[in-house]
């Protein structure tokens, strides 16, 4: 896909020479002078230099960098470097594509920004006192750009590390005496992130009326309103400043840190949406967050047999004296094997003895079947997410299979259709275009399907000088098509109601006999538009005027007649483009009348004009029907309101009617309604 770059970022390099004017300033808002590298007014001066060194040939010939040459030489040399950098530093930026600019348009550029690029380009600085002075420009993170995603991985690293490390080395004393001097670097560390992170949330933009807000003000009152920043503060309270008094040996004095996992679930939904393998990101997610349940699940068992007593009861965990279970990795298996059990109800545990195990036990055991009934709904349901489409597809073979078979259709024909089926999805061609880009807009839907198809696009001349809107229409309107070996495409005397543009394959057109082959078409090559312009003077009519054959698999997008008039129906410069197009192949070929063609209107061209006449002529009449109804129905309406005010001048006079007699007048006639 070919990008479109409007915008130009200059970095602050060292001019020797800059022209600052008015007229220099509008000329590049206009689009009048092309961007140049900032060294060009440097290497003028360069190259005014080697002409005035240059006057002195005889003198400046020497090998070294000294003499009365040696300025030439140098300047030579500056010249030749900032050439090599300008070629690897400041690439140019791709052409924009004719297609993609047709469809997109140009790209939007924010005013202040193209105004403060023009005005770093020409070196112009705002006075501090000046009436044009302009706010000071805020950087603003993109929620749905790359920084943002990077930002968030960065930043869930030390959230997982929160959450994975802290329990154990609260439950495990020997894991925090043993490393101290790491977990104290690794949480400071982790400390200074959650910091920065506070950070690039304050700068961090949203969406406003569809525009990224970059008012600083706005920014910051948009996030300290959020519960998030609450729990941000409150994940960076000061809480381990108690180490002072109570020790190193507390580091559940940093829980705190754990609400920041926010961050660490937005990542994850952040890579789901960008992963090409989403069913198997959930099942990995699916499987992190049950070995962090179980994780935490040991870490408890652990401090509640510490809490009881090692070796108390046969519920708890052995006594540490033993030297086979006192080791920290006997320890960390040992409960986590227990909590692995427990909660996946699939092994036997020791019972438990007292009220607190008890109780533990069954909390275990109802998180146990929560975790066992999501691992068999989630995974159930990726598993076949995965092979949706497979079996999608498998049914429609089984079912064409079928089909033949009750049909009694021949064994070679069967084996056709059977490799034609393997062969799309072997090459991936079973998905309905129309069905996954049902939702998007039709701008968008022309625009990928031109990124799709743009290196066959580009080939078709019919493409090319089409206006905008036409080349949306026609897009859209295309539908693939896979043609097996030997398939006629179409044949010589066949009425043509569509046209073929090939998109990847060989065809050949063929005599009668189907063997000798005249020319070879193939991709961005179209054919069929003859046969569905109608084009006057034409002696084959709407017939077809050659035989097509297909060489190999061939996949071409097939463009009907109906749709083809429809989208021309708004252009006729086109149509009449098209047509000129048609007639000068057919005058090419002796295969046009010019007598019918001068004659005038086609009588088939009147006759379809007459049918759509006649249709639109239906139409109004149905309104008309409808709208008669409406004001039939109206006046009888009003003719009833006029007799009921009748009745009541008759009953009581042509006086003014009391409030009372008024209410039971509306009262009686709302009852009779």
């Amino acid at each position: 896909m070919a990008k479109i770059n409007t915008q130009h970022s200059y970095p602050g390099m060292h001019r020797l020479s800059v022209r600052t004017t008015d007229e220099d300033i509008e000329r590049i808002e206009n689009g009048c002078i092309r961007t140049h590298s900032l060294c060009e007014d440097a290497s003028s001066e360069l190259q005014r230099v080697i002409s005035v060194e240059g006057r002195h040939p005889s003198e400046s010939q020497t090998s070294s960098f000294t003499g009365r040459g040696a300025m030439a030489r140098l300047s030579r040399f500056v010249i030749s470097v900032r050439s090599w950098a300008t070629r690897h530093l400041h690439h140019e930026d791709q052409r924009p594509d004719s297609f993609l600019e047709r469809i997109r348009g140009p790209e939007l550029i924010e005013v202040s920004s193209r105004q403060s690029n023009i005005r770093s380009f020409l070196g112009i600085r705002e006075r501090p006192g000046g009436a044009n002075r302009k706010k000071k420009e805020v950087f603003v993170i993109d929620p749905s750009s790359n920084i943002y995603y990077h930002w968030l991985a960065i930043i869930a690293i030390p959230v997982f590390y929160n959450w994975c490390m802290l329990v154990c080395r609260a439950c495990f004393d020997e894991l925090q005496f043993n490393h101290i001097k790491l977990w104290l670097f690794l949480d400071y560390g982790s400390d200074v992130i959650y910091v920065l992170d506070m950070f690039v949330r304050f700068r961090t933009g949203f969406l406003e009326q569809g525009l990224l807000v970059q008012d600083e003000k706005k920014l910051q009152e948009y996030y300290t309103k959020t519960s998030q920043f609450k729990l941000d503060v409150l994940s960076l309270l000061p809480t381990d400043l108690a180490y002072l008094k109570l020790g190193l040996n507390y580091p559940e004095l940093r829980f705190n840190r754990l609400l920041r996992i926010s961050r660490l679930f937005e990542f994850f939904d952040r890579t789901e949406t960008r992963t090409n393998y989403p069913n198997m990101f959930r099942i990995g997610n699916l499987v992190l967050y049950i070995l962090i349940i179980i994780h935490w699940n040991a870490c408890i068992y652990f401090a509640i047999s510490k809490v009881i007593g090692f070796g108390t009861d046969s519920w708890v965990y052995p006594n540490v004296s033993v030297p086979e279970y006192g080791r920290l990795s006997r320890k960390y298996i040992y409960s986590l094997y227990w909590s692995t059990l427990t909660l996946t109800t699939i092994g036997e545990t020791p019972p438990p003895v007292k009220d607190e195990e008890y109780l533990f036990v069954v909390i275990d055991f109802l998180v146990g079947v929560l975790i066992f009934a999501t691992i068999v709904g989630n995974v159930g349901s990726m598993i076949s997410n995965m092979n949706a489409s497979r079996a999608e597809f498998q049914a429609k073979v089984d079912s064409i299979k079928q089909y033949m078979h009750f049909r009694k259709v021949t064994k070679d024909l069967e084996a056709r259709v059977i490799k034609w089926f393997d062969y799309l999805w072997t090459n991936k061609k079973t998905v309905d275009e129309k069905e996954v880009l049902k939702n998007l807009p039709d701008k968008l839907k022309a625009e990928i399907a031109i990124n799709v198809h743009l290196d066959t696009l580009k080939k078709v001349r019919i493409f090319q000088d089409c206006e905008a809107g036409l080349l949306i229409e026609l897009v859209l309107k295309l539908k693939p098509t896979v043609f097996s070996p030997g398939d006629y495409i179409c044949k010589k005397g066949d009425i043509g109601r569509e046209m073929y543009i090939i998109k990847e394959g060989k065809l050949a057109v063929v005599a009668d006999d189907g063997i000798t082959q005249f020319v070879v078409l193939s991709d961005g090559s179209y054919f069929g538009e003859i046969s569905i312009l109608n084009i006057k003077g034409s002696k084959s009519g709407n017939r077809r005027t050659a035989n097509i054959r297909s060489i190999g698999y061939s996949d071409l997008f097939c463009l009907s007649k109906d749709d083809l008039m429809e989208a021309l129906t708004e252009y006729p410069e086109a149509k009449k483009a098209l047509e000129e197009k048609g007639r000068q192949i057919l005058m090419k070929d002796n295969l046009i009348d010019e007598e019918a063609a001068k004659a005038g209107a086609d009588p088939k061209d009147l006759e379809e004009k007459i049918e759509r006449l006649e249709a639109s002529l239906d139409t109004l009449q149905t309104r008309f029907a409808r709208l008669l109804a409406e004001y039939t129905s109206s006046q009888q309406k009003v003719k009833q309101r006029l007799a009921r005010v009748e009745t009541r001048v008759k009953k009581y006079g042509s006086g003014t009617l009391s409030v009372g007699e008024a209410e039971v007048e509306k009262y009686e006639e709302e009852k009779k309604q």
